[in-house]
């Protein structure tokens, strides 16, 4: 007997869940409310530059993380090229420094230490050692630092990394969750950049859906989740029922919630419902530039925790020059957008210009694009550190993608190890 799989939302999550049990061997039908696929993780094409939609053409763990291996499981064919350096740190500097550049220096990430007091160094490697054993059980990152690091430099860079990574600020961060995050860099290493750029990531996986019989159907929206007995058995998708065995939504915690009736009764699932309340989607700005000059110089990401709003930037086409037209260069800044300002979007994208500005002082670029994350169309739909599990009270109805990730997953990393997770639960 083969048995039916319905996915709700062509996302990267759906489409990995898709491509999983496809290969298989169940039935797959995906459908998705947009006339395109790929969601926060494709390309637009714009001036002859490959723009994303949403991520930054980089996979934050390279050929080695779970990402890669879960494309390699279904036979995706991505070429996934790691970064060198994997990061850089821009840091103000003195004239007499032997590595000026005019006001900076750029340091490489793994010495980010450098800047601590010396006694503050010793406390980080006996930390870091100690907090593999001994996890923090709550409290932030930042409050951790405050407790134990208590150094401007410490929040400087917690930022910078918090908000390039995860679009949160640090003290919006659990530590355990922070520490499970540089974990998994120690585990996997740095990043990737997919040839192709994200696009290239999702028509392999589409490649792979149709070859083994799937189906994408574009421009279809499910509007109701099906539910007998208090099991998923089909979806209501523009006036037509699809039966399923199984039923998994990469609309996230609350949006799944939103379209499946059973789910929303609160006699029966209180203690789930009042979970969704505590989610809190990330935010953030992304702006991206074309030069006809490397602005970077590298395929790493630049940290920039001197920086008023921008957190950190990549120059993706140092690895895949066909990013960009012919002799350019594609650069991509990403800000985090707290929650406290989302109702000030305009004020944060003019500071991370300035940012800019400063940053490639004397450098000739333009604007291509500016692009912000949140409400209905946020970086992640749960936090970091938010998530609570791939599971429903709904039997055979699972939930993956940015609202459902695997913990220490840095963005599509984390929605990769969600996926693993639940196809685990599935596939017997």
């Amino acid at each position: 007997m083969i048995l039916k799989a319905t996915i709700i939302g062509a996302g990267l999550g759906g489409l990995l869940s898709a491509a999983k049990l496809a290969r298989s061997g169940y039935d797959v039908e995906v459908f998705e409310r947009l006339p395109v696929i790929g969601g926060r993780f494709t390309n637009i094409d714009h001036k002859g530059y490959k723009l994303s939609t949403g991520a930054l053409h980089m996979i934050p763990h390279g050929p080695s993380g779970p990402l890669a291996q879960i494309l390699r499981d279904v036979g995706a064919e991505v070429e996934i090229v790691r970064s060198r350096p994997m990061s850089v740190i821009r840091m103000p500097a003195d004239k007499d420094s032997e590595d000026y550049k005019g006001g900076y220096v750029d340091m490489p990430f793994n010495h980010f230490t450098k800047p601590f007091s010396f006694i503050n160094r010793l406390k980080i490697a006996f930390y870091t050692t100690a907090t593999k054993i001994f996890p923090p059980k709550e409290g932030s990152f930042q409050e951790w630092f405050s407790k134990h690091i208590h150094e401007d430099w410490t929040y400087r860079i917690a930022d910078s990394f918090c908000g390039w990574s995860l679009s949160l600020r640090s003290s919006d961060v659990p530590a355990k969750e922070a520490f499970e995050i540089f974990s998994n860099l120690y585990r996997y290493s740095g990043s990737g950049v997919p040839i192709g750029g994200c696009e290239a990531v999702i028509r392999a996986l589409e490649d792979v859906i149709v070859s083994c019989g799937g189906r994408i159907h574009t421009g279809h929206e499910v509007s109701e989740i099906i539910t007998e007995n208090g099991n998923a058995t089909g979806i209501l998708c523009e006036g037509n029922s699809y039966s399923a065995d199984i039923v998994i939504s990469n609309l996230g915690h609350r949006e799944t919630a939103r379209i499946c009736p059973d789910l929303r009764n609160k006699d029966n699932y209180k203690e789930y419902l009042d979970s969704l309340e505590k989610i809190k989607p990330s935010a953030g700005v992304k702006i991206c530039l074309g030069a006809e000059e490397p602005l970077i110089g590298h395929g790493g990401v630049l940290l920039t925790p001197y920086a008023r709003r921008v957190n950190g930037i990549n120059e993706v086409t140092n690895i895949d020059p066909g990013l960009a037209p012919p002799g350019k260069h594609l650069v991509m800044a990403h800000q985090c957008t707290p929650w406290d300002r989302i109702d000030h979007l305009e004020e944060e994208i003019e500071l991370g210009l300035r940012d800019l500005e400063e940053i490639f002082t004397g450098k000739n670029y333009e604007v291509l694009m500016v692009q912000s994350y949140h409400n209905g169309w946020p970086v992640n739909r749960a936090g970091s550190g938010q998530d609570i599990g791939n599971t429903t009270p709904i039997e055979s109805l699972f939930v993956v993608g940015d609202g459902a990730k695997g913990h220490g997953g840095i963005e599509v990393e984390g929605i990769a190890l969600g996926v693993s997770g639940t196809m685990k639960k599935i596939i017997h």
